[in-house]
Parts: structure tokens; C-alpha cells; sequence
């Protein structure tokens, strides 16, 4: 395939993307396909590469039934989509936290010698660059931030191979938070709620074609 073919290729599975509000019920997405969006979620990038997320994969109906309850965003794809996803933001990614420190060491494999030169730059970045230490909500909010780079990616390599999603913010912040520290699920205040996302496939075509400023609105080029 030549690049024109794979530009056009891509394209097609923006235009093709929706969010979807109902999904049929009687398709499910097989393990390999939803094995490859997760990955494409894992794979994500994230500033200063921290990968300040996580990904529950909602199947207990118990679980759905509350979320439903409290997610007023959420009534049609809850009950119909194949796989839902609550995409959950570190509340620890402070440049010098036990999860940000195992991170450089165990995953990333950083020498001592160079953690040390760049936890100053690090430091200044959060504190003076962003000011993120300003409150807790303001590094959870650039956390969660990332997490929409890997929710982006997620929904896009679905929609390549087909696939429908929805991403999904109609909820209650204060009870969904409830319900996902009741069932022990934000690891004693380590994560916290960011967004939701379903997956599926389409029962209803969409009404009308993609719609969006023209480019000349959303561009803007300086010479």
C-alpha cells in the first residue's frame, strides 16, 4: 500500500468513527480485536513519559448497573455495548513519588546516575513550568490529560478494523468516585475517575455525515 492509499485509509476510519449511542447487543468484539485497542491505549505517549493511567474493563453487571445509575451520558451504551472501559488518572504522578521513581528505575530502566540529572528538570517542569503543585487537582488534571492521548488512539485503532466506540463524560464526577473507591477499585486514592468509553458495534447508522469547521477556521499558519 502506498501512502496515498494508507492516508486515505486513515481517513476513512476517522470519518467512519461516531459516537455511538446504542450498539447491538448480539455483537460482541472478539479478545484479539479488543487486545489490540488496549494495546494501542498501552502504547500511548504521555508527557514525560509517566503513563499516569489505567484501564478497567467493566464485564460485572452488578458494577454497570451502578455506573448506569449515576451516568446520565451513558444510558444506551452501558447496557448494549460489547466492552466498556473507565480510564482511571494517577493522583501520585508527582516527579518524585514511589510510582513515578519504580517507573524511571524498573520499567524504563534509567541509571541512577541519570534519574539524578533529570529529577531537578522534572521538578521545575511540575512546579514552575505548570504549576502543578498548586493543588491536588491540578496534577491529577494534567494526569488526566494524558489519559485522553491513550483514549484518543484507543477509539481511532478501533475504528480502523471496524470497530464503534463512544467516548463518555455524561456522569456524576462526586458518585461514580464512590462507587469505584466502594468497590476498591482506586487503589486507596492512587487513581481517580477521568473519563469513560464504550465499545461495539453500530445498531442505528448515523443520522447524518461527519460535520466540522472547515480547515481554514481551526488552522492558522505563522510566518
Amino acid at each position: 500500500m502506498n501512502n496515498t492509499d494508507k492516508k486515505q485509509e486513515i481517513l476513512a476510519a476517522f470519518n467512519f468513527r461516531h459516537a455511538t449511542k446504542e450498539f447491538d447487543p448480539t455483537k460482541k468484539i472478539s479478545d484479539e480485536d479488543f487486545q489490540f485497542i488496549l494495546e494501542t491505549g498501552r502504547l500511548s505517549p504521555s508527557s514525560v513519559g509517566y503513563e499516569p493511567w489505567k484501564f478497567l474493563v467493566v464485564e460485572n453487571k452488578d458494577l454497570k448497573e451502578k455506573l448506569k445509575a449515576v451516568s446520565w451520558g451513558a444510558q444506551g451504551q452501558i447496557p448494549t455495548a460489547s466492552h466498556f472501559v473507565i480510564i482511571l488518572s494517577r493522583t501520585d504522578a508527582r516527579y518524585d513519588s514511589e510510582y513515578v521513581l519504580d517507573l524511571q528505575k524498573n520499567v524504563k530502566e534509567m541509571p541512577d546516575d541519570v534519574l539524578e540529572t533529570l529529577m531537578p528538570r522534572y521538578k521545575d517542569f511540575q512546579e514552575n513550568d505548570f504549576h502543578l503543585f498548586e493543588s491536588k487537582r491540578a496534577l491529577f488534571d494534567w494526569a488526566s490529560k494524558q489519559s485522553y492521548i491513550a483514549l484518543a488512539n484507543m477509539m481511532t485503532s478501533a475504528a480502523q478494523i471496524g470497530i464503534d466506540s463512544c467516548p463518555i463524560e455524561g456522569f456524576n464526577y462526586d458518585q461514580v468516585h464512590e462507587i469505584l473507591k466502594e468497590e476498591g477499585l482506586l487503589e486507596d486514592g492512587k487513581f481517580d475517575i477521568s473519563v469513560m468509553v464504550a465499545f461495539g458495534y453500530r445498531i442505528h447508522e448515523p443520522k447524518r455525515g461527519k460535520t466540522r469547521r472547515s480547515m481554514d477556521q481551526v488552522v492558522q499558519w505563522i510566518k
